[in-house]
């Protein structure tokens, strides 16, 4: 049987959200956490690239929201300067030249992008402090957009200030990032896309059926745009509440394959299980997701990686469509948006 270890192949995680559980022990006297803990966790995963999105908890919203996004943006640039393992990319340049130098490159991301207000030219502040991959609303409303909410019910789409940040994010090279947007949201994007962008962290509505996930429709529009999807594995309630093994993940990689392309698939695992453990003792319910009984995911850390790995060779996936789910389709996204501007 092929084998196919994660080092021989370019990782690209884009969705992982450290940053908050480096922010949390930092301000309780442990600035040791990345090194002792992420850092092995990443190596072990063997990430290449690792997109860190901001996210804005409730309790900064909205009138805080700003002066957090900023605090977790030099919090990200603090630890590049610490660790000479990482460094921070604002181009598909940078990214190659870090790999190359075999150290871990970091993307800023927003989720969310609450910073904005309702201010669309602050997206380009955001540009300048080194936000390469933006989502426009999380679960609730923003004055960019609606999110998903916690039942499906939201109908609104993209506002007019979100359609100017839209707008501006494709001048300026900035990844528009699809997931948590409602359903009526995701359309007007797609309509009004003009070059690729991403789902960092999403699964399949045709497997499991629930508000954050994408239809095969919106699948297909996505990849019609040179999208790619980055399959939520480390959250059960996305991947299978009951059955959220590594198989099952890649269930979720087949049927984008199917519905669209190979080419359109990537990894967003979404690891917040150990931020959502110290913080709040694990509750699942502030993610939007009600109290049902569901297990834990059998990808919860980076050092999990490997598993999808292992399912997808067992499947008979070649080595090419391997790399490129593992980050070949995510790079090549990332290559020929992020902080490419276009003269419009």
């Amino acid at each position: 049987m092929m084998t196919m270890p994660n080092d021989e192949a370019l990782v690209v995680d884009l969705h992982n959200d450290l940053i908050l559980l480096v922010d949390h022990f930092d301000h309780r006297g442990r600035p040791e956490h990345f090194a002792e803990f992420w850092l092995p966790e990443l190596r072990s995963g063997g990430v290449n690239v690792q997109v860190l999105p901001v996210f804005i908890e409730a309790q900064y919203q909205s009138e805080g929201a700003l002066r957090r996004t900023l605090l977790l943006i030099e919090r990200i640039h603090a630890l590049a300067e610490q660790h000479p393992e990482v460094a921070i990319c604002l181009t598909g340049a940078d990214v190659d030249a870090a790999v190359a130098a075999g150290r871990i490159a970091f993307v800023i991301g927003l989720e969310g992008a609450h910073a904005l207000g309702q201010d669309p030219e602050l997206i380009g502040t955001m540009y300048r402090v080194g936000a390469r991959v933006v989502s426009l609303a999380h679960l609730g409303r923003t004055h960019l957009a609606d999110g998903s909410g916690f039942d499906d019910s939201s109908r609104g789409g993209l506002t007019p200030q979100g359609f100017e940040v839209l707008a501006e994010m494709e001048r300026l090279g900035i990844v528009f990032d699809i997931s948590h947007l409602g359903m009526a949201g995701v359309d007007d994007v797609l309509e009004r896309a003009t070059r690729p962008l991403l789902a960092t962290h999403s699964g399949c509505r045709a497997i499991t059926d629930m508000h954050r996930n994408l239809s095969d429709d919106q699948i297909k529009g996505i990849a019609g745009v040179g999208g790619v999807i980055g399959v939520a594995a480390a959250i059960a309630p996305f991947i299978d509440p009951a059955r959220p093994t590594a198989a099952r993940v890649v269930d979720h990689i087949e049927h984008i394959a199917s519905v669209a392309s190979i080419d359109a698939v990537g990894l967003g695992p979404d690891f917040i299980d150990d931020y959502y453990a110290e913080v709040y003792g694990g509750r699942m319910e502030i993610m939007g997701v009600d109290e049902v009984e569901f297990v834990d995911a059998e990808v919860r850390r980076p050092s999990d990686l490997p598993k999808l790995t292992a399912e997808m060779v067992a499947r008979g996936f070649s080595r090419d469509d391997i790399a490129k789910v593992l980050g070949g389709n995510a790079m090549r996204v990332l290559d020929e948006v992020m902080g490419v501007g276009t003269s419009d």
